[in-house]
């Protein structure tokens, strides 16, 4: 029924293309509702900033390899100047005659990788995993700007483009179509997680002998008194 009421919303431009943004808490939904969305807009295609953020933390660790830098020293590198440079090295757009929208990365090689290619292996590897905290906390301007204009463009090439997160996350997103999923009961949220608190507390008892009961009531009592 959600899903209803904002393809509804979103009247021709969800043949045409547009971007629609889907904010709420954790637990409010929006996985749920961003999958029934997909399923019935065949042009839809969804945006994540995560991987922006890979690319950069990856262009940072290449810049301390290749000066002889200590990783742990990465975030003294984070200047205007190193993020301006790195931030020039991604490109946004259709390449090698697909159709398909992509990130080029041109590596401080000078070799070029595509995010559709190497999301899975080379922005997984681990020193990009350690590291990308302390990049996005000194990139969100950057990527905010980067992901905006991606979005608009394949919005205006066609593509109904589903952007989900925290609202503090999105906001810079620029759309009509702007939906907050909220709960009549905001205490469910907080049940769920306590729920899953418990659960995964009671797991690490798992190997102790005690039954599943009481691994939980064990559970209950150490969160409780923590």
């Amino acid at each position: 029924e959600v899903a209803d009421i904002m393809v509804k919303a979103m009247g021709a431009k969800a043949e045409s293309g547009c971007v629609m943004v889907l904010v709420g808490l954790s637990g409010t939904g929006k996985g749920t509702t961003m999958d029934k969305l997909k399923a019935m807009l065949p042009k839809a295609t969804t945006w994540s900033n995560g991987n922006i953020f890979r690319s950069l933390t990856l262009l940072a660790c290449q810049h301390c390899e290749k000066n002889g830098i200590a990783l742990e020293k990465l975030e003294e590198q984070l200047s205007a100047e190193n993020l301006k440079a790195w931030m020039e090295k991604l490109k946004f757009g259709k390449f090698r005659g697909s159709d398909k929208w992509d990130v080029e990365i041109t590596q401080l090689d000078g070799g070029v990788v595509y995010v559709s290619e190497v999301q899975n292996s080379l922005l997984k590897e681990p020193r990009i995993s350690k590291n990308i905290p302390t990049v996005a906390k000194c990139t969100q301007g950057e990527v905010v700007l980067f992901a905006a204009d991606a979005c608009t463009r394949m919005g205006e090439d066609g593509s109904v483009v589903l952007v989900e997160g925290r609202e503090e996350t999105v906001n810079f997103i620029p759309t009509e179509f702007r939906f907050c999923l909220m709960m009549s009961d905001m205490q469910v949220i907080g049940k769920r997680r306590a729920v899953q608190r418990v659960v995964a507390e009671a797991l690490t008892l798992k190997d102790s002998g005690k039954t599943p009961a009481e691994a939980l009531t064990a559970a209950v009592t150490k969160l409780s008194a923590a």
